[in-house]
C-alpha cells in the first residue's frame, strides 16, 4: 500500500462507473482486481433526553466500515482541540510555573479503529448507550421518541433498541465500485455513493501509487510536490470526458491530520532515540556503493501503509461526506 489521492465527483452520471471502466480497460491497459465496497452510517447522542442532564451540544459519530475495519470519527463540540489544550498549558507554564494544566477527559475528535464489523453496534446494544442512527427508518424513529416521555430507566432500553432497529434496516450510506490496477505501480478505486434508496450522489475516485508509503517533503516554491502532480494527472486522465463536471481534490493537511491522530511521542520512541544518536558514523559512509541490510528505511508513524492507509481514506471520504450534508 501506498500514497493515496482521493477525487469527488459530485454531479456524475449514473454511467460513470461503466465509463470509467472502459476508459481504465482500453486506454490504460487496466486490469480488473476486485469489488470497492464501503459502507458509512451517522449516529447522534441523545443525552439531552436524560432528565436534569444539560449538554451544550449533542455528540455526534461517524463509521465506515472497509473490508474487515470499522472507523470510527467521534466528535463533541463542547470538548477542546487538541492544539487548543497545548496552547493553554504552554501559557500557565509560562506565566506560572510549576503549574500544570489538566488534560481534558477528551479532545474534540477521537478516530478509534474497531474490528470486526458488527462489534460497535453490539456494544452500544450492551451499554445501552444513548446514540441513535441520525436518518434511522420510522419505526426506530418513533421508538426513540417514545423512550423520551418514559423514565430514565426506561429511555435508556428503549433508545437503546430504536438505535439497533434503525441499525437493522441498512447501511445509510454505501459506496459501491470497482478496484483496477494500472501496470505494478498504481490502484484505481471507483465507486458510487449510494443512498439508503438506491439513488445515486455522485462518486468517489481513488488513485494509490504503491512504490511510496508517504508523501515527500521536497517541494517547489509554490509548497506543490512533483507526487501531487502525478496523483492528479492519473485521475484527470482516468475521469472520462463530460461536459460540465464538478470535479474537487479531498484533501487533509498534515497538521490537521496531527490534530485528528493527537497521539503524544511513546516511550518506547523517546528511548530509541538517544540510542540511535550513539550509533557508530562508521556505518554511515557516504561512499560505500553496495546495500546494506540496515540501508532500508524504517517503517515510521504516519506511513499510508496497511491500517494507516486505510484510516486516513476513510477519514477523508468521512469529512467530503459530511461537508455535503449526507451525513
Amino acid at each position: 500500500m501506498g500514497y493515496t489521492g482521493l477525487a469527488r465527483w459530485i454531479n456524475a452520471p449514473t454511467t460513470s462507473i461503466e465509463l470509467i471502466h472502459q476508459n481504465i480497460i482500453r486506454n490504460h491497459q487496466g486490469q480488473y482486481r476486485g469489488k470497492w465496497s464501503l459502507s458509512i452510517r451517522s449516529y447522534r447522542s441523545t443525552l439531552s433526553s436524560i432528565p436534569g442532564y444539560q449538554v451544550h451540544a449533542e455528540r455526534s459519530m461517524c463509521t465506515l466500515t472497509m473490508n474487515d475495519n470499522v472507523f470510527v470519527l467521534l466528535e463533541d463540540p463542547a470538548a477542546p482541540m487538541h492544539s487548543e489544550y497545548q496552547q493553554k498549558a504552554a501559557e500557565l507554564a509560562q506565566s506560572q510555573p510549576g503549574v500544570a494544566l489538566p488534560p481534558p477527559a477528551h479532545y474534540r475528535h477521537t478516530f478509534p479503529t474497531l474490528s470486526p464489523p458488527g462489534a460497535l453496534e453490539q456494544l452500544l446494544a450492551q451499554l445501552r448507550a444513548r446514540w441513535v442512527s441520525v436518518r434511522q427508518s420510522a419505526g426506530g424513529a418513533s421508538a426513540a421518541s417514545a423512550s423520551a416521555a418514559a423514565t430514565a430507566a426506561t429511555a435508556t432500553t428503549a433508545v437503546a433498541a430504536g438505535g439497533q432497529k434503525g441499525q437493522g434496516t441498512g447501511q445509510q450510506l454505501t459506496v459501491e465500485g470497482h478496484v483496477y490496477a494500472i501496470g505494478t505501480d498504481w490502484l484505481v478505486r471507483a465507486g458510487n455513493v449510494l443512498l439508503a434508496g438506491g439513488a445515486v450522489k455522485g462518486m468517489f475516485l481513488e488513485a494509490e501509487y504503491l512504490p511510496l508509503p508517504t508523501m515527500p517533503t521536497r517541494a517547489n516554491e509554490r509548497g506543490e510536490t512533483d507526487l501531487q502532480f502525478l496523483l492528479s494527472n492519473l485521475l484527470l486522465s482516468v475521469l472520462p470526458n463530460v461536459p460540465d463536471a464538478r470535479i474537487v481534490a479531498v484533501t487533509i493537511g498534515d497538521a490537521q491530520w496531527e490534530e485528528i491522530l493527537w497521539e503524544e511521542p511513546d516511550e518506547d520512541e523517546q528511548k530509541a532515540k538517544p540510542a540511535q544518536g550513539g550509533q557508530d558514523d562508521d556505518d554511515d559512509d557516504d561512499d560505500d556503493i553496495y546495500a546494506k541490510d540496515g540501508d532500508l528505511p524504517a517503517v515510521r508513524k504516519g506511513d499510508w501503509i496497511g491500517v494507516e492507509r486505510d484510516r486516513r481514506s476513510a477519514f477523508l471520504i468521512i469529512g467530503a461526506l459530511k461537508q455535503e450534508g449526507l451525513l
